[in-house]
């Protein structure tokens, strides 16, 4: 068994003297994990960091064994990050995130968000929208999207303007207005791709994102909310604007 291609590096721990076992995404294959002989050494230690991405080889003997990957590296972001707390703390958060994926199933679509955002991190109007379309995505791939088509309690496609936290569905304004305090504002940039994002709505979002991830991936899973996503959400607490 044997593929190549071009993944971004979501997990690094060693094993043994000089060898490391990696997690990689990739658009193909999805989540995998591989040996890599001499990941400790001076070369290769700062390219399997989280958050960078690499040409990997993997081979095996049979498909289900660990396998073991030769890398390249391709593109390294994790130390222009480590100079910005806040460029950290999504790095650190959207590789956490993905561990979450199941192993070995490819998510194109889901590949492409990701690559997108890490791919901004130098732009932080750019990025902090995308860390919510970024996680809607998961959501929608890992079969949690949420339904935004039309209103939960009338069916009208017409002013809707939030999200109920227990379907996951949109809800008008109209049917809204008796559950205002038990419902979530839906930012606009949810549906119309066009529209402007404030940072409230940035924040809205997330706390959307994060609710839906908790309650129905995470707990299915029996898995906590990585601690790299709290410490971004404490530094947007900080922000006025972006």
């Amino acid at each position: 068994m044997q593929w190549n291609a071009e993944g971004i590096v979501l997990s690094s721990r060693r094993h043994g003297e000089t060898s490391v076992i990696i997690e990689v995404f990739t658009k193909e294959f999805g989540r995998c994990a591989g040996l890599v002989r001499g990941g400790t050494g001076r070369r290769l230690r700062p390219v399997l960091q989280p958050g960078n991405s690499v040409q990997a080889d993997w081979k095996a003997r049979l498909s289900e064994h660990l396998g073991v990957f030769t890398v390249e590296a391709t593109t390294a972001r994790v130390a222009a990050a480590m100079a910005h707390p806040k460029t950290l703390a999504a790095l650190t958060s959207v590789c956490a995130l993905l561990r979450f994926l199941p192993e070995r199933n490819g998510y194109p679509r889901l590949y492409d968000t990701t690559c997108t955002l890490l791919d901004n991190l130098d732009d932080m109007d750019v990025w902090l929208p995308l860390m919510v379309r970024f996680e809607l995505a998961l959501l929608e791939e890992t079969g949690f999207g949420l339904d935004l088509e039309s209103c939960a309690a009338n069916g009208s496609n017409l002013n809707l303007t939030h999200i109920s936290p227990r379907s996951g569905r949109a809800v008008s304004a109209e049917a809204a207005e008796p559950y205002l305090d038990k419902l979530f504002p839906m930012p606009q940039f949810f549906r119309d791709a066009r529209a402007a994002v404030s940072l409230e709505d940035v924040k809205n979002g997330l706390a959307i994102t994060g609710h839906f991830l908790t309650v129905r991936l995470l707990h299915q899973l029996e898995e906590n909310m990585p601690e790299s996503r709290a410490r971004l959400l404490h530094m947007l607490d900080d922000l006025t604007d972006f």
